[in-house]
């Protein structure tokens, strides 16, 4: 039993013998980066510690020694590939580095070509994460996040463009790329590019920024390597582009390159202060703290000769992940191997101390690639894991501003909250909506010392006035034209100009540019064209807004309605012996002759019985009955009406009499007084079908729309310049080498009117557009131009400026060839007519059914008299009906003596 305990004990030691012997004493990884930069001193100090606390941690290895072996770069990519391939040569099992997004490419493939790791703690350009280098891992986040959250800081102030200072090679052409595409995706855009060489000097940034104060925006964005001098931004002070109406924007390299300088001079303050800027978000935790607090002791030990960024963080758990990552793989494949490849044939290669012949590659590189995309570990820099695009899962970014009392943070931004005053870690504990309008940030103070948010962009200022161009009309000067003596620029487009732009709340210098000759009008489609081709900066004139335009240009809110009309010759109208029917209508006549007739029937009917005037022989009142109603236009009745039935119809007809009276004579007098057409023209669709010439104001859209809309031929138009060539050509008409009829636009044809009475319009008025101001595509003062019109036309100002310009005998007024009063309808009348016709038929009935009874009891009293002899049973209706029409005609006075008589028969003595 003795023994065999013995031997299980010298089994179990040999056996942890030859596990420990399968693990390599050492393992050697490389890092390739700037000694002597911003990011390579700071991650130089940092990856040291880092080796030094790995090999302390029993944990981590178990007892096999990590190896740093550093080259330096130098900021060049052929130098940082001799690096790369003198670390290859020691057989690294990774590279860490480089810190420059350039060298990294020319690194990645030598790495790819080994199968070794490539590590990068500072190379943000995101093109190093697409498939072409496969052993490419980023341990700090993608410029395509940093970008992202640039382009939120812009959309979230309103600016919707901005210029951009960057680097001219792969980290600032890419960010580049990558801050465009996502401004696109928000409708904003990038106005100007300033690319700046690696080796930049003080006149270089100094051109370059001299260049951009010419043009319109003045959001910077700026993207470069860490910079210890600030040169672009003295330059920019010193050119005054770091005061008021100036927005600085500026990635992550200011605040690494702040960081690493502390402490801060108070000069370095003043230069940039209301710059905002990124910092990459490192959350706060006690593992931070201690490492911050350890940086700062060594920092006065002199072990560290830098202040500590966010780089240096990076590159401290790059290392810790890589060894853990080792660690991981040696557990797995017990050892670290390298093999040359098949058919390897290369010789030495001297002068340079690389032996080509002795690179081999890493037989597990593959194997320890998808390790390191597994890490998942809390390291100082937080929780550290990767995502598809082999970069760390973005924390998010530190919104910071610079003032001369230093640094302060105004919020943060994440990639799944957006902005707040709160870090994103804190978010994740609660929901929270991106889109929310919890999106805010803390106050900045901007260049200047403003508070208030820029506007980000400047028209123009007094050394680079506005260049407007405005028509130098030859007719029609009202509207705008030069003056020809003082060359002052006047018209009523240019009032509305000018009073607009009191309401536009900042200064826009700008000075007039005349286009035309002056004897001519200019032709407009070239005027608006020389707005996008950037030789005017605007147009202000009568512009129609018209399709082909709208598509280079931009306009602001329209000051003026206008449309195409047509204008014919018009004579006054002569009278003729019928003149007088035209106020009214056939069935008009008809119903009033009718209605004349039927009141003097139907009073002659309630008349009869109770008034002498309205009895004798037939011929008498047959003539009583026509001539009652119709003496009622001129004069009083001869005859008296004396039944109160009768009365009541004559209040309503002579009511209604008085109403057609008073609307015949306004329409007689308006149809004597009223201009005519003489032109058979009665529209554009008549017009056209003619044959007939056209004519057109010269410069104007008018000729395009013709012929390209409406297709009519070139032959048939003729241009002409002024209303003088308008009356002269409308005069001669088409037989004498005018024309037959004139389109053109409504304002223009109005005014010609004003001053002419042989002419009008004729049809409705076709092709309607307005009148704008044009504008370069996306300028910011189109908005604000459209705004200040709109409050002219609510405050009234729109309308007196037209009254200024074009009422000052008369305002002109539309003649239309519907000029002549329309003819009157019965329709308009008929519940006139329809209340005299119930009045009328109601007394009728009142009457006939008061003859009917008087007739009864007239009867009955009849009967009782002479009950001897009642009447024959045998009696014909129709003698019913004679015997009662006799007794209506009968007098009422004969009537009631009847009565007495019957009443005399019945009572005797």
């Amino acid at each position: 039993m003795k023994k065999f305990m013995v031997l299980h004990l010298l089994t179990w030691i040999w056996l942890c013998g030859v596990a420990h012997s399968g693990r390599p004493a050492s393992v050697n990884i490389g890092a390739v980066f700037s000694f002597d930069s911003i990011i390579g001193r700071a991650a130089k100090t940092a990856m040291e510690m880092a080796v030094s606390d790995v090999n302390e941690d029993p944990t981590v290895l178990m007892g096999t020694k990590l190896n740093l072996i550093m080259k330096d770069a130098m900021c060049n990519a052929f130098l940082g590939s001799i690096g790369a391939f003198q670390v290859l040569e020691k057989g690294v099992a990774a590279i860490i580095g480089p810190q420059s997004s350039a060298v990294a490419h020319t690194v990645s493939q030598i790495a790819d070509a080994l199968q070794v790791p490539l590590v990068s703690y500072a190379a943000t350009d995101p093109t190093l994460s697409s498939l072409q280098f496969p052993f490419f891992i980023r341990t700090t986040q993608s410029d395509l996040a940093q970008m992202t959250a640039m382009a939120d800081i812009i959309d979230f102030h309103g600016w919707k463009e901005v210029i951009v200072v960057f680097l001219d090679d792969d980290y600032g052409r890419n960010g580049l790329s990558a801050l465009s595409d996502e401004l696109e995706k928000r409708k904003l855009k990038i106005s100007y590019k300033l690319p700046l060489s690696i080796k930049f000097d003080l006149d270089e940034i100094t051109n370059l920024l001299n260049q951009s104060k010419v043009v319109g925006p003045r959001v910077y964005v700026v993207h470069v390597n860490p910079d210890p001098r600030l040169r672009i931004f003295l330059i920019a002070h010193k050119l005054q582009m770091m005061a008021k109406d100036y927005v600085w924007l500026v990635t992550d390299w200011l605040s690494a390159t702040l960081d690493s300088l502390s402490p801060v001079n108070q000069t370095s303050f003043s230069v940039l202060q209301g710059v905002v800027g990124l910092r990459q978000h490192i959350p706060d935790s006690s593992k931070k703290r201690a490492f911050v607090s350890r940086w700062i002791k060594m920092q006065k030990e002199g072990l560290a000769n830098t202040g500590l960024n966010s780089y240096g963080i990076y590159a401290y758990d790059t290392v810790w992940a890589v060894a853990r990552a080792i660690d991981i793989f040696i557990k797995v494949h017990n050892n670290i191997t390298f093999s040359l490849p098949d058919n390897y044939n290369l010789s030495h290669t001297v002068g340079i101390g690389i032996l080509l012949d002795k690179l081999k590659i890493f037989a597990g590189g593959s194997d320890l690639v998808d390790i390191l995309l597994q890490s998942n570990f809390t390291g100082v820099s937080g929780q550290l894991h990767f995502n598809s695009d082999r970069s760390i899962v973005s924390g998010g970014y530190d919104i910071i501003n610079v003032n001369q009392m230093g640094i302060s943070g105004v919020g943060f931004w994440s990639n799944n909250s957006g902005f707040s005053v709160v870090p994103p870690t804190a978010l994740k504990k609660r929901k929270y909506n991106r889109f929310s309008q919890d999106q805010k940030l803390g106050k900045v103070i901007w260049p200047g010392g403003v508070t208030d948010r820029p506007r980000g962009w400047v028209i123009a200022d007094n050394t680079k006035p506005l260049r407007i161009g405005v028509p130098k009309r030859a007719s029609f000067v009202e509207f705008v034209t030069e003056l020809p003596d003082s060359h002052q620029i006047q018209g009523y487009c240019i009032d509305v100009f000018k009073k607009a732009l009191e309401f536009i709340p900042y200064e826009v210098p700008f000075v007039f540019k005349p286009f035309g000759n002056g004897k001519e009008n200019p032709n407009y489609d070239a005027l608006v064209k020389m707005v996008d081709e950037n030789v005017y900066d605007a147009v202000v004139g009568d512009i129609a807004i018209v399709t082909n335009r709208t598509m280079i240009v931009d306009f602001s809110q329209p000051f003026a309605s206008s449309s195409l009309v047509i204008v014919a010759p018009i004579n006054k109208a002569r009278s003729n012996a019928w003149v007088f029917l035209q106020p009214f209508t056939a069935d008009m006549w008809c119903a009033t002759a009718a209605s004349f007739l039927v009141v003097g029937v139907v009073i002659w009917i309630l008349e009869h019985r109770v008034n002498n005037d309205f009895r004798g022989p037939p011929k008498k009142q047959l003539l009583t009955m026509l001539m009652f109603s119709l003496s009622t236009l001129f004069k009083k009745n001869q005859e008296d009406t004396v039944s109160s039935l009768s009365k009541m119809v004559m209040i309503v007809w002579l009511f209604l009499l008085m109403v057609i009276t008073a609307s015949y004579t306004a329409s007689l007098t308006s149809i004597l007084t009223v201009e005519q057409l003489s032109s058979p023209i009665t529209g554009i669709d008549s017009l056209i079908a003619s044959n007939w010439p056209i004519g057109f104001q010269v410069g104007s859209f008018t000729y395009n729309y013709l012929t390209d809309n409406l297709y009519v031929s070139k032959s048939r138009l003729i241009s002409l310049g002024s209303p003088e060539e308008y009356a002269t050509a409308l005069k001669k008409g088409p037989s004498g080498g005018g024309v037959a009829a004139i389109i053109d636009e409504l304002p223009y044809v109005e005014l010609f009117l004003s001053n002419e009475t042989d002419f009008g319009i004729i049809g409705q008025p076709f092709a309607r557009s307005s009148w704008g101001f044009a504008f370069q595509r996306e300028s910011p003062l189109a908005f604000d131009m459209s705004t200040a019109i709109l409050k002219l036309s609510e405050n009234g100002d729109l309308r007196k400026i037209h009254e200024k310009w074009f009422c000052k005998m008369r305002c002109p007024e539309d003649r239309t060839s519907n000029s002549k009063p329309d003819q009157l309808h019965l329709i308009s009348f008929w519940g006139l007519y329809l209340s005299c016709g119930i009045v009328s038929l109601v007394a009728l009935a009142l009457f006939l059914l008061r003859m009917i009874r008087q007739y009864a009891r007239f009867k009955q009293r009849q009967k009782n008299v002479a009950s001897s002899s009642p009447e024959p049973s045998g009696i014909h209706c129709s003698q019913v009906v004679v015997n009662f029409f006799n007794f209506i005609d009968e007098k009422e006075e004969a009537i009631k003596k009847m009565f007495t008589q019957c009443d005399n028969h019945q009572n005797p003595n």
